[in-house]
């Protein structure tokens, strides 16, 4: 026991200060591609180099859309002028029907986690805030197992067939006010399952959606920025 007593004094606190400081460490976004600051320029193959179509448009006016980026990097590799790559991991963005809780609920949110047919990625990721590095119960954010308690529902996955009655029924069972983010570019898009057999484009083609987190998969702490902003405590 002293051990472990000794190990916790050498350590330190060693989860993240985020969002009161902000979080410098190495490898903790994908990032995106960075066609604002460079134009980009793929020789005009860009349904070639993006797999996903999110980079779509001309070498004079290239456009990216955040929803079908799966991080690839093809876009870096496989062409001729290399697109810039940032990095950074505040991405979420408010649908055009999403609006941020009424303050009185911003200081402690109730999560239900969805995976609709998702691969194994953006679960994992969304798992991690509950470890000691990232450890949102400090940001009065907890999963909850049963949608009636719940505030928010955090979805992952493109919404196979065999899910949409279960994910719509744990909407339904929700109380008001109670607002859906989509994580991650299945969620958002169907990513690379899109207009498949088995499933649609998407978790807004089934449920509206109030605050979209794209990436494949975002990073924990790219989730826990959608959770902050969805609460009203940060931009």
């Amino acid at each position: 026991m002293s051990n472990w007593v000794l190990k916790g004094l050498q350590s330190g606190v060693v989860t993240t200060r985020y969002p009161r400081k902000e979080e410098k460490a190495q490898g903790i976004s994908p990032g995106f591609p960075d066609i604002d600051s460079q134009g980009g320029d793929i020789n005009g193959r860009e349904e070639d180099v993006c797999p996903t179509a999110a980079l779509y448009g001309d070498s004079n006016s290239l456009k990216l859309d955040k929803g079908r980026c799966i991080h690839c990097f093809r876009c870096v590799r496989n062409t001729g002028h290399p697109v810039s790559w940032t990095s950074g991991f505040e991405w979420a963005s408010f649908t055009e029907k999403g609006t941020p809780f009424p303050k009185i609920f911003q200081k402690s949110l109730y999560i239900r986690v969805v995976d609709s047919g998702d691969c194994g990625a953006c679960l994992n990721e969304v798992k991690l805030l509950n470890n000691p590095l990232y450890n949102m119960h400090r940001l009065g954010l907890f999963i909850t197992p049963t949608p009636r308690q719940a505030d928010i529902l955090l979805i992952v996955g493109p919404v196979t067939d065999h899910m949409k009655t279960a994910l719509r029924k744990t909407y339904d069972a929700m109380p008001e006010p109670k607002r859906v983010m989509a994580v991650g570019s299945c969620a958002l898009t169907g990513g690379i399952f899109s207009s498949g057999f088995t499933s649609g484009s998407g978790v807004s083609s089934l449920i509206p959606v109030d605050i979209e987190i794209p990436g494949c998969p975002p990073p924990p702490l790219a989730v826990l920025h959608g959770l902050l902003t969805l609460a009203g405590r940060t931009k």
